[in-house]
């Protein structure tokens, strides 16, 4: 079973610490001029015929112009026109149908945010999550996205800086941009970061605000000796060191007594994990964690 990695670690949170042109589409597709443009001298025809040329037959009158085509109003059946899409705004949080009645996650249109420590088996959770909803389910992996960048990618694990926070911080922005289209447009969406209890300036408070208050956040948190074991399952720079993976572990024990819910999958393999998700996301619904 493959488990990937949550982001790497920052440090903890210090006070005060926050926070193409000129393209022009008429010179690369010539069309139509706009009325009233200067389009160069019409051509004339020859006042006379050329030698060799009979004139028999030829009418005087000027010739006709060709009849613009337009495209039509609408495509054809089988066509494959303009599709609007609805634009992202914030997620609001779902809500039960009927008080009396327990929602069904699967069958609800959610963002999700699962929370953990590196090795705590977020990304293979999600992904489990999302393959098997009733409704369309998008997975958002943080990590993913910040490895979109190639070519200067700054990697915490040789050095926490602002370098490497800017990245981050784009990626998260970008997750959450993401996951308000999806959620716009009908599609449900698992998000998966090592959000950090102790540092609120890469914490909760980011995602609320590029996501929107119906996010529903849940802890991943097995045991260390577990973690450690995943952990060393991994290759690339997704491996991290025993003692970084002992010390993200020992931050993360700061999420119990935060109100949110907490999920040990410590005995639990994936499709179990995914189910217990499911019946937390239903009480979450209809009781929203404060957070």
């Amino acid at each position: 079973m493959q488990h990937a990695v949550g982001s790497p670690l920052p440090p903890p949170h210090q006070p005060g610490h926050e926070g193409a042109t000129g393209w022009s589409p008429a010179a690369h597709h010539p069309g139509p001029h706009p009325p009233g443009a200067h389009q160069g001298p019409a051509p004339v025809p020859p006042p006379h015929p050329a030698p060799g040329f009979s004139g028999a037959g030829v009418s005087s009158a000027p010739p006709v112009p060709p009849t613009p085509q337009h495209a039509p109003a609408h495509p054809a059946p089988d066509g494959t026109g303009h599709v609007p899409l609805p634009p992202g705004g914030p997620v609001v949080m779902p809500s039960a149908p009927h008080a009396t009645v327990a929602p069904d996650p699967a069958a609800t249109t959610l963002a999700v945010l699962l929370i953990g420590p590196a090795g705590a088996g977020k990304t293979s959770v999600a992904k489990y999550w999302a393959d098997h909803r009733r409704v369309p389910t998008a997975h958002i992996s943080l990590d993913d996205v910040r490895e979109w960048v190639r070519s200067g990618f700054a990697d915490p694990q040789s050095g926490w800086n602002d370098h490497s926070e800017a990245q981050y911080r784009l990626a998260r922005r970008t997750c959450g941009f993401a996951a308000r289209n999806f959620l716009a447009n009908g599609i449900s969406c698992i998000l998966d970061d090592a959000v950090f209890p102790d540092r609120p300036v890469v914490g909760l408070g980011g995602w609320k605000r590029h996501v929107g208050p119906g996010l529903l956040p849940v802890v991943l948190l097995p045991g260390l000796e577990v973690v450690l074991e995943r952990n060393a399952e991994r290759s690339g720079n997704r491996r991290l060191s025993d003692d970084e993976v002992a010390h993200i572990h020992g931050r993360m024990a700061g999420w119990y007594g935060s109100g949110l819910p907490i999920i040990d999958n410590s005995q639990l393999d994936v499709p179990q994990t995914a189910q217990v998700l499911d019946e937390v996301l239903a009480r979450s619904i209809a009781s929203p964690p404060n957070w």
